[in-house]
């Protein structure tokens, strides 16, 4: 894969002239590449991180935040949690789960909270906060998943 810039991953996730279709497509084409385990340091290396999670907000079509949130499935399963969290990544993903929410958006925030969530007991106790403060019962959602 070649090398992939910082600028240019940010400009194609959350640039100015990035469409939600180009978006869509930016977050899917990441999507396929981290299934190649070589190519997931180097999508982590060109913070991705970051603005995936970004896309995971509200204002993002379920459709984005579907690629973006199986991006960060997929990143979980290695080191790439720290990132992850430290990106602000828990908030946005809990409010994936509220009721009414698209299926396969809440589907992989719910995986990607248990990954982030396993064996980090200061993690879980963030992921139950800011479930409760969402209404949602994430730790219940993230014991029906296996990892």
């Amino acid at each position: 894969m070649p090398q992939l810039a910082r600028r240019d991953v940010r400009n194609l996730l959350l640039g100015p002239g990035a469409s939600a279709g180009v978006k869509k497509l930016a977050a899917g084409a990441l999507a396929r590449l981290a299934i190649n385990a070589d190519n997931q340091a180097t999508i982590a290396a060109a913070g991705a991180i970051p603005p995936l999670v970004q896309l995971l907000g509200a204002r993002s079509p379920s459709d984005v935040q579907k690629h973006a949130a199986a991006v960060l499935v997929i990143l979980a399963q290695k080191a790439d949690k720290v990132a992850m969290v430290a990106a602000g990544a828990i908030p946005p993903l809990v409010l994936l789960l509220r009721p009414g929410a698209d299926d396969l958006p809440k589907e992989f925030a719910a995986r990607v909270l248990a990954r982030l969530g396993h064996n980090n007991t200061k993690n879980r106790d963030a992921i139950a906060a800011a479930g409760a403060s969402a209404g949602v019962d994430v730790l219940e959602k993230m014991e029906r998943l296996s990892i």
